[in-house]
């Protein structure tokens, strides 16, 4: 059976962490297609014996057979439908598709309510990830299609301010607002960021685009950095806190 209201039932989830419980135990967080963000204890699987611990790693498509529990939902059988192997081959990558993760973990709740969408974008987020696409793009693309999602889309065709159309120049971007305000605007407001018209024209291009249409872009460095540095602002202003991911992928690069 595969709906959540028998007793024992399948899903397909992404594995977002785990953590020991027990004397030999794993606690699982996962994304799951039918529940969204749910957890279960997979028992034994820190045994050397275990035939699940290859299977619940963090960053691996599974489907697993889940039994609903006196306190918590119990995994009973997983098979791995995508390892994305070389995510865990290369630090860089294993950061990236880290991040991924951590920014859906923190972002949402566990609250068993079924968001394919969320699911979809992530399984072929990673998937873009282990095929070596461009990272930069990829994660882009993921976090302005997460923010959809999510109910956090940023204003990025009128000024959040006086809602006047945004015209072709450089612009500023209101963490508080969400999203870009008008040169006119800006000039009596505090707390913003520049943003070029050419970052706004990709951001843009990400928020209504397919995938294949936005990995057509081809971003200057800089364009690269002024965006990348925008969204690592945005993210830990609307989360209220910091995130681990970034500055952990920033001191392997450098």
């Amino acid at each position: 059976m595969s709906d959540p209201k028998f007793r024992s039932f399948r899903v397909d989830a992404v594995v977002l962490r785990h953590s020991d419980y027990g004397e030999a135990d794993r606690l699982l967080t996962l994304y799951t297609r039918q529940l969204g963000k749910t957890r279960a204890v997979a028992k034994g699987a820190r045994k050397i014996a275990s035939r699940k611990a290859g299977h619940i790693e963090p960053f691996t498509h599974v489907k697993l057979q889940l039994a609903k529990g006196r306190d918590m939902l119990i995994l009973t059988q997983a098979d791995t439908v995508d390892a994305y192997q070389p995510l865990r081959e290369d630090l860089i990558l294993t950061s990236q598709a880290s991040y991924v993760l951590e920014l859906l973990d923190r972002f949402t709740y566990q609250d068993e309510t079924e968001n394919s969408a969320i699911f979809r974008l992530l399984t072929e987020t990673l998937s873009r990830l282990a095929s070596k696409a461009d990272p930069w793009l990829v994660i882009r693309y993921y976090e302005m299609r997460l923010l959809d999602h999510l109910g956090f889309r940023p204003q990025l065709f009128e000024c959040a301010n006086c809602r006047r159309p945004i015209l072709p120049e450089d612009q500023f971007f209101s963490f508080s607002a969400g999203g870009v305000i008008c040169p006119r605007c800006g000039q009596g407001l505090r707390n913003l960021k520049p943003i070029s018209v050419e970052t706004l024209k990709y951001l843009r291009h990400f928020q209504r685009s397919s995938y294949a249409d936005a990995a057509r872009a081809h971003p200057s460095d800089d364009i690269q950095n002024e965006a990348e540095s925008l969204m690592q602002g945005y993210f830990p202003y609307l989360l209220e806190r910091e995130l681990n991911t970034p500055g952990f992928l920033k001191s392997i690069k450098e």
